[in-house]
């Protein structure tokens, strides 16, 4: 079954919150009713004054619905479809609208994701201007090109190629590559490497910051290595690099090299401030892996958005309450996590059939030997970009960098934080126990 696609309400109990919880899925327009201009009082009553997504549903059968969000359904209701007043331009739309529908939500993140969602649903074609998604800013390394080069892009393929980010605009990307490449001497230059030794290079190779493939300064092994550190730092989000100087470090000062230590010392500390400007989120593509937790719109309900490979997975709620049988919400997320482990066969798939995964294929009349090696392709190339996947970094990026943020993330570093979402959710529920621990659920 996929992730998400529970056939019935389950009930489960929660040892973070000492109580118990519903887990459910969630995400779609699950109010509705119908419009009619002689009842619109108690029409207006009806509805929530909450904040959340409406979908007006026209008479006419082939008409073009109206999706917006809103911070007052109740509010937003009453602007398009009260009496209009006379002489004025706004829009109204009294006489032509027969039915709602809309969904109530908890939090900025998961009102943004349900109007995505429902915009890439009813307007195909114009989804992305209507949920105002711009793709994310990312760092990119070409390994199809011969001497490959580090650079800011907004757009992602199945080219194998290496993709770094998200980042919160392009200023920053570039502001942290120019400092993250500084640590090495990889090429910044856009020409087609040819190897002349009669060319004259350029102010980096001056400056011995480049390797110089240009004028044949170093061979493509070289090249090939240090581009290789390059893509192990960025992967490793430079924990690689650090741990690299501080081998080489202590093994100065055992051999008591100690000017060769203070230099690695130095440049230690070079490597540790340019790293500062990486953000938590900033990671490979395909291995950005996070739980976003959020309020959820009914009372103790907390919205679980997983995040797999870069892609929002199906969310779910869970919902604190008293019903029977119990069980430990850590068992309910092991279940619903349990899809997202292990390999290839478990990556998200496209929500549309139309909508085809594009995988990586190799490039007509390019000579093998113009290729970065296989086996740094094969460990770093994305080979398979899903359509939607920039449009899911965005909304993520858009929320992650915003200020004030509201909500948490937890990363996953080798198995999933079950124990983290405990502590997390028991946080979003008691906000004004910071250092609220949930718990033991009592052995029977």
């Amino acid at each position: 079954m996929p992730f998400g696609g529970f056939v019935a309400r389950t009930e489960r109990i929660s040892p973070a919150a000492g109580c118990r919880c519903i887990l459910d899925p969630m995400l779609e327009l699950d109010c509705g009713l119908p419009f009619f201009p002689e009842f619109a009082a108690d029409f207006f009553a009806a509805l929530p004054a909450r904040s959340g997504v409406i979908l007006l549903e026209m008479k006419a059968p082939k008409a073009e619905p109206y999706l917006a969000r809103t911070a007052d359904i109740r509010r937003a209701a009453e602007r398009l479809l009260s009496a209009p007043e006379p002489g004025t331009k706004r829009l109204n739309l009294r006489e032509v609208v027969g039915n709602i529908r809309y969904r109530v939500t908890g939090s900025k993140f998961e009102q943004s994701f349900l109007h995505y969602q429902n915009a890439r649903k009813y307007f195909p074609q114009r989804y992305r201007t209507l949920a105002r998604i711009r793709p994310p800013a990312l760092l990119k390394v070409n390994l199809r090109n011969s001497y490959p080069r580090c650079y800011v892009t907004r757009q992602i393929r199945a080219d194998e190629g290496f993709y770094f980010g998200p980042f919160a605009s392009r200023r920053m990307a570039e502001d942290f590559s120019e400092a993250y490449l500084d640590l090495f001497k990889t090429r910044r230059c856009q020409i087609k490497i040819r190897r002349d030794p009669d060319f004259p290079g350029c102010i980096y190779s001056e400056m011995k910051m480049c390797l110089a493939p240009c004028f044949a300064g170093c061979t493509k092994e070289e090249y090939d290595a240090e581009v290789g550190h390059v893509l192990e730092g960025l992967a490793s989000q430079g924990s690689a690099v650090t741990a690299r100087l501080e081998g080489q470090r202590e093994a100065a000062s055992e051999s008591l090299d100690f000017e060769r230590a203070a230099a690695l010392h130095k440049r230690l500390e070079k490597v540790e401030q340019a790293l500062r400007g990486m953000p938590d989120i900033a990671r490979r593509v395909e291995e950005l892996d996070a739980v976003i937790l959020q309020r959820g719109a009914e009372e103790k309900s907390i919205a679980v958005f997983p995040l797999h490979s870069g892609i929002l997975v199906d969310p779910f709620h869970l919902r604190f309450a008293e019903v029977s049988e119990p069980r430990s919400v850590e068992t309910i997320l092991r279940e619903s996590f349990e899809p997202l482990n292990g390999g290839p066969e478990n990556q998200a798939q496209p929500t549309n059939v139309d909508e085809k995964v594009t995988e990586a294929k190799p490039t007509e009349g390019e000579p093998a030997e113009t290729n970065l090696s296989d086996v740094s392709r094969m460990r770093y190339g994305l080979r398979k970009a899903p359509p939607f996947l920039s449009e899911h970094l965005s909304l993520v990026s858009r929320w992650f960098y915003s200020k004030p943020r509201d909500g948490e993330i937890l990363f996953r570093r080798g198995d999933w934080p079950y124990r983290r979402i405990l502590r997390a959710c028991a946080r979003l529920l008691n906000p004004h126990e910071k250092n609220l621990i949930p718990p033991q659920q009592p052995q029977t």
